[in-house]
């Protein structure tokens, strides 16, 4: 679950207090563990015989019985995702080491090599007849999987011949996967010189917030140089996985780039599609004002493309410790919940973050769940700032949420990205709302609320507007090879729809479409932060108006897990997605933060 990449940074600066590196011994305890190889070895001799037992008998076994081999499938999957997460956090945490990376691709290979040999189960599971299935769940040893089958027999339109299945998931190492190791590599080597120093892509986008207007510009342009000498690598990884996308979606049945998306989220493509429109829609009345009140409090007719993220005149940039972060963040969730505060001070009591800056190390922020066994670890590139505090109110509420969600087991634990986002988003309202609440200056309040706005459009704005970017791209992408120039104009053009006439755009800034990971690594994953956001504000309005038994319906909502669809979820409070209402109470929110800034002047 990553950070919207879009808030990124990191310092290896003084007063920041001693940051936390995450232990992986609670999975293994390093690489060469002989615990790594037995697992990986027990694994595939249970996959073999898993298969020997099970293959082509599924409609022959009672409800109870598949129950059972469910069970059994759901302990070899967690198994290999033990290993695999394992692999997955060492290379985040040095992405720069060859050997670090030779480790990662011999776990990928090896865990993708050994679930070939279950691969036939959740095909020969999608032919089962309907009526059958009916019938086996009334069997409570199967009943528990009610929704796991539900969701993983929505893909039976779109699933091929089980020769053609297993040849695809054999060559995602080397194919899809090694494109992106290819784009991570690539990124986590970059260098940026600015100020006579060589810093990473972290580093670099941090600057971007610096107080100081100088260095804004030098680093952006220092960003655009750099990512523009590589723009011919990063177009021919984007257009590579986009034709990769297309033909999996044509052979799959498909009807829009987003669409394979949209059923993995479980959410309809009708309800999506409001949701960007709504956003869409409302950019005039949100982003464009805002921007045009920044500009006028900075001086200025017009900012220059790094300014949408620096800190206005009166902000207080004193720089927060480590141990002042954690008070903020764990006190605010204390105070909504005790329940999720003391969940979430055990990331802290452990060694389950690991929030420094170092050469290699991935950039951004992520929670990685694990496995239920287990349990989550928080990646941060912390230094200091504001963002950066709400930044770990985000990550927290995800690791929290992945820890109550646990519960449900390894198939029934996953959650969505559409509500994924909800307990990170909730999260870093929570801590938001405690900040504002202690702060009395109206300057610096004014202040903590524009940087408040400012994270809500980089969360629900920015992101539609990436999500329309992919969509552009992916569609172009059809009719042939795009051209980095021509990438670079479609990045382009929904900037300015997006940001508005406030802003300048200088030639570098158009290929900074190149850093972001979530268009290789996962396509349409965006339009989940904006989904989260507008749905978090619309439960926060709910919240102010019955505070009462909130709380503890909110905890039951993130303990669901993958087990219940977001409109089951949702129905306590009242909400509808389906309703364009639910959207556009959720931009009313982000509406009256504008209006009241509007206000102060």
């Amino acid at each position: 679950m990553d950070r919207a990449f879009d808030k990124d940074g990191a310092s290896g600066a003084d007063g920041l207090g001693a940051l936390p590196r995450w232990n992986l011994a609670d999975l293994y305890a390093g690489p060469e563990a002989p615990e790594l190889g037995r697992d990986l070895d027990q694994a595939e001799r249970d996959a073999r015989a898993f298969r020997e037992r099970f293959l082509g008998k599924l409609a022959d076994l009672d409800g109870a019985s598949l129950g059972r081999a469910v069970a059994e499938y759901e302990a070899l999957e967690e198994r290999l995702a033990r290993a695999g997460s394992f692999a997955e956090l060492t290379y985040a945490g040095d992405q720069s080491d060859p050997k670090v990376a030779r480790f990662y691709q011999s776990v990928q290979e090896r865990v993708n090599s050994i679930s070939t040999h279950t691969l036939f189960f959740t095909l020969e599971l999608n032919r089962l007849d309907d009526d059958d299935v009916a019938r086996k769940l009334a069997a409570p040893e199967l009943a528990r999987y009610a929704p796991w089958l539900r969701d993983l027999r929505a893909f039976r339109p779109h699933q091929l011949a089980d020769d053609m299945e297993r040849l695809l998931h054999e060559k995602f190492v080397a194919g899809r996967a090694a494109w992106m190791r290819l784009f991570d590599e690539t990124l986590a080597g970059l260098r940026f010189p600015i100020d006579g120093r060589s810093v990473t892509s972290a580093e670099a986008l941090h600057l971007l917030s610096d107080r100081d207007p100088a260095r804004r510009r030098a680093a952006a342009k220092s960003i655009g140089a750099v990512l523009a000498a590589n723009v011919r690598l990063f177009a021919l990884v984007t257009n590579t996985l986009a034709k990769d996308k297309e033909i999996d979606d044509k052979w799959r049945r498909y009807p829009r780039p987003i669409s394979a998306r949209n059923l993995s989220n479980r959410v309809e493509d009708e309800v999506v599609d409001a949701l960007i429109k709504s956003v869409r829609d409302a950019y005039p009345d949100l982003s464009h004002r805002y921007y045009a009140l920044k500009a006028r409090w900075m001086g200025q007719d017009k900012l220059d493309h790094w300014d949408r993220n620096a800190p206005l005149p009166d902000a207080d940039d004193r720089t927060i410790d480590w141990a002042s972060a954690q008070d903020i963040v764990l006190s605010a969730y204390r105070r909504f919940s005790p329940a999720i505060g003391e969940i979430g001070e055990r990331f802290f009591a452990n060694a389950w973050i690991d929030a420094g800056v170092r050469a290699g190390k991935a950039p951004g922020a992520f929670a990685h769940p694990t496995v239920p066994s287990a349990h989550p670890y928080l990646l941060l590139n912390y230094q200091g700032k504001t963002r950066d505090v709400m930044t770990l109110a985000h990550e927290l509420g995800h690791g929290v949420h992945q820890v109550l969600a646990g519960g449900q087991g390894h198939l029934l634990a996953d959650t969505p990205l559409t509500l994924a986002e909800t307990a990170s988003v909730f999260g870093e309202m929570m801590t938001f709302q405690a900040l504002l609440a202690r702060e009395s200056d109206p300057k610096r309040r004014r202040a903590l609320l524009a940087g408040k706005v400012e994270d809500m459009l980089n969360t629900v704005v920015r992101q539609i507007a990436f999500a329309t970017f992919e969509t552009r791209l992916h569609d172009e992408r059809r009719s042939g090879e795009l051209t980095p120039d021509r990438i670079n104009e479609i990045w382009l053009d929904v900037q300015r729809e997006s940001l508005g006439p406030a802003f300048r755009f200088d030639d570098e800034y158009k290929v900074y479409w190149t850093y972001i990971p979530h268009f290789v690594h996962s396509p349409f994953y965006v339009y989940a932060y904006a989904f989260g956001d507008c749905l978090v504000n619309s439960l926060y309005a709910a919240y102010r108006g019955a505070p009462e038994g909130f709380a503890e319906k909110y905890v039951e909502l993130l303990r669901a897990g993958g087990s219940k669809r977001y409109d089951e979820l949702l129905r306590p409070f009242g909400l509808d997605a389906r309703d364009k209402r639910f959207w556009q109470g959720g931009l009313a929110l982000v509406r009256e933060f504008v209006d009241e800034l509007e206000a102060l002047g």
